[in-house]
Formats: structure tokens, sequence, C-alpha cells
């Protein structure tokens, strides 16, 4: 019971955040964040910013389609940062985990996220009749594990 609440609380907290937010061309975007998303991403391609209550986030690709997004705070400091990656970049840890615990599944999609300083991975697991997302920690520990 304790986990659903919290996942309805999530939720809420994701929705109420999407109603909140809104795409702004980078000229609205203060210089400040905007020269800091440059100096940590030189080489981007087809950005898409938008401002979440008092956080600037942005959408972007680099290489060969990797999908990124940025989240930075008025001080212009990256607060987040997920960044789709594959497998052979996922942890040899957290891959061990995966083989020991999820037997039978297939990766599907692996989303790396940087929030303070912490590194986690999303990860999507597959088989025939279940689907999981699963939050692991660098160490390959299971943060959370969610039934979809």
């Amino acid at each position: 019971m304790k986990k659903k609440t919290i996942l309805i609380v999530i939720a809420m907290i994701v929705s109420s955040a999407i109603c909140f937010s809104q795409d702004i061309p980078q000229s609205q975007v203060p210089s400040l964040i905007v020269n800091n998303f440059r100096q940590a991403f030189p080489k981007v391609s087809d950005e898409e910013w938008e401002i979440k209550g008092e956080q600037y986030s942005v959408e972007f690709e680099t290489g060969f389609f990797t999908d990124h997004e940025a989240w930075f705070d008025q001080t212009g400091k990256m607060v987040k940062h997920k960044q789709d990656i594959s497998r052979s970049d996922l942890p040899k840890v957290v891959q061990a985990k995966i083989s020991k615990d999820f037997s039978g599944y297939r990766i599907d999609d692996i989303i790396k996220i940087k929030m303070n300083e912490v590194v986690t991975y999303t990860v999507e697991l597959n088989n025939l009749t279940h689907e999981w997302q699963v939050v692991f920690n660098g160490q390959g520990k299971v943060l959370t594990q969610l039934a979809d």
C-alpha cells in the first residue's frame, strides 16, 4: 500500500510539472544558463528549451541520435542530466545483476541519470509476459522495481 501511495504522489507531481512547463525559444533563456549548457555540451543538435517552475530544461541530441535532457537552476547550475545509453555503457556490475536477477528478460531502454552528483540507471526489462522499470545505483543495487 505504501508503494502505491508513493507512486500516486510521484504521478501527481510529474503530471503537475507537465501542466506547468512551457516551451520557450532559446533567446528567452538567461545567457548564464545557455553558456553553461554550451560549455557542458559543445556539440548538440535539436535543442528544445522549456521552463518548468524555476528551472530550465533542454532536450537535445549528441552523436548518432543520443537523446539527452538537462535541467538548470536559476544560477546556471546543472541540477539533473538524463542520457540514453547503450548496454555496453552500463556498468558491468549492473549488467551482472540483471543477468542474475532478471534471467530471460531483454533490455529495451537504458537511461543514465545524474542528479546532485548521484548516478542511477533506469532500465526497461521485458520478456514475453512482463515488463519492469528497474532503477539501479552504480554498484548494481536495485533501488526501485516497478511492473508496467
